[in-house]
């Protein structure tokens, strides 16, 4: 960072394929074909012409950033003096920094995006800028109809997911003297270009969100866009109706720290609100169903869970590897991964008497980062002070908590074994339930004449 030098407009031209190049000035035709006068020579576009071809794609505050952006950089990339129109020099460089240039390039953009001057600008007025560019994404995926399923908003009553995720981002930035963006205190903190260069480096959301916001608003190189790894297919039984607890923000979030073939879709395994609130049908419907995400709502409105990276077996070992991780959703998103200290990354048991029956994600027997009691309904999220398996906090809002409603998917395809798991009786998977069976005199009538699975 800071050591590679923009390069000149034609440079950055070549930096896009030939029939990228094509597209880019395709749209700089369109968007400067209106008449301007004779004044303006050699051709370009004023922020009404943008406005115009973007539509209702795209917020117009965020429209108004981008033309401000691209207006006050020449093929140099260095900041210029203001002007009413983009040339296609400063379009063609301004598009190649955003979608194809360095975090310096990138920074320098952002800068001209939030200040009119060029120099350093406030925290407060970067944190403003977050908000839009991610409100831009909702916006646009929503016109677009790239949503794949998933809720445009929160539940009614959880706070803003935009704002949540703003903060998010913003937390990740390095201010000068090493503090972080991480309350109102800092809101009065200068931010040069080298501290918004760190800080694109650093949250890769914000080049992301950038990339995304161009291909989808100005219809530009969607191709190169890899969409479907961004949102992930929703697949929920069409015949029953169901809303989650996320919605397409924080599905965004937590499904970039996935494995990267686990992106693509995510598939409702269990949701109290259609299979009720019973262990039993959690354990009946996870195990062997591949790698998942956890997901609870504590009755404070916390929403937190993990990602299972292995499939779930009843049993009363730690399982799992350092893939997983624990992650929180609201009031603030974030991620946790495994530190190394120990490798107790998932637990599930039932029907034993000498060991804890739950299901589990971190830290130690009665201690858990993450806790689901057989007691369906309660849990708890210990740490004081982190977690010693994930480094998490404490995710619910009371350490001790209850819930009325989880959630778990599967993510990416679905195992080989899901047609074997399928043929497992819940007497299989279920020890409470076989033992109960048992004990009624009844016996298992099936024993024998069903294939055993490969498994057991």
């Amino acid at each position: 960072m800071g050591n590679n030098k923009s390069c000149p407009g034609q440079e950055c031209s070549s930096r896009f394929l030939p029939a990228e190049q094509a597209e880019v000035n395709r749209l700089f035709d369109a968007l400067s074909s209106e008449k301007l006068g004779s004044s303006a020579s050699p051709r370009s576009f004023s922020l009404q012409a943008l406005k115009d071809h973007v539509g209702d794609a795209l917020p117009p505050e965020m429209v108004t950033r981008l033309f401000e952006g691209m207006r006050r950089v020449d093929g140099s990339g260095k900041a210029k003096g203001p002007s009413e129109h983009v040339s296609q020099e400063q379009f063609t460089a301004s598009m190649s920094h955003l979608l194809k240039g360095t975090a310096e390039e990138k920074s320098l953009v952002i800068l001209n995006m939030i200040s009119a001057s060029g120099g350093p600008v406030k925290a407060r007025d970067v944190h403003k800028f977050t908000e839009d560019l991610v409100g831009s994404v909702v916006h646009v995926l929503s016109y677009r109809r790239q949503l794949r399923g998933w809720s445009q908003k929160p539940p009614p009553g959880s706070p803003s997911r935009v704002q949540v995720l703003a903060a998010q981002l913003c937390s990740e930035m390095r201010l000068q003297g090493g503090g972080k963006l991480l309350g109102p205190q800092w809101l009065d903190r200068d931010c040069d270009q080298a501290v918004l260069e760190d800080w694109v480096f650093r949250a890769h959301h914000v080049a992301m969100f950038l990339s995304l916001v161009i291909h989808q608003g100005f219809l530009l190189l969607r191709s190169s866009l890899k969409l479907a790894t961004l949102v992930p297919e929703r697949q929920v039984d069409p015949q029953r109706e169901f809303a989650s607890v996320l919605d397409v923000l924080s599905v965004i979030y937590v499904n970039s720290h996935l494995p990267q073939e686990r992106r693509l879709s995510w598939r409702l395994l269990f949701a109290t609100e259609l299979h009720g609130n019973s262990f039993a049908q959690l354990c009946g419907r996870i195990a062997h169903g591949g790698p998942c995400l956890v997901l609870l709502e504590d009755s404070d409105g916390h929403v937190f869970g993990g990602f299972a990276s292995c499939s779930w077996e009843v049993k009363p070992q730690f399982q799992g590897d350092d893939r997983c991780f624990l992650f929180s959703v609201s009031p603030r998103m974030a991620v946790y991964t495994c530190t190394g200290y120990n490798d107790h990354y998932m637990y599930l048991n039932q029907g034993q008497q000498t060991i804890p029956n739950g299901l589990g994600m971190g830290g130690q027997h009665g201690y858990f980062g993450l806790w689901i009691d057989v007691d369906f309904g309660k849990g708890h999220s210990k740490a004081k002070p982190t977690c010693t398996t994930y480094g998490s906090p404490q995710l619910s809002a009371q350490e001790d908590f209850q819930f009325q409603k989880m959630e778990v998917w599967a993510v990416g395809e679905a195992p080989k074994a899901e047609s074997v798991r399928k043929t497992r009786s819940i007497l299989d998977i279920d020890p409470e339930a076989r033992a109960l069976l048992e004990a009624s005199g009844r016996g298992r009538h099936s024993e024998g004449l069903r294939e055993v699975p490969d498994d057991e």
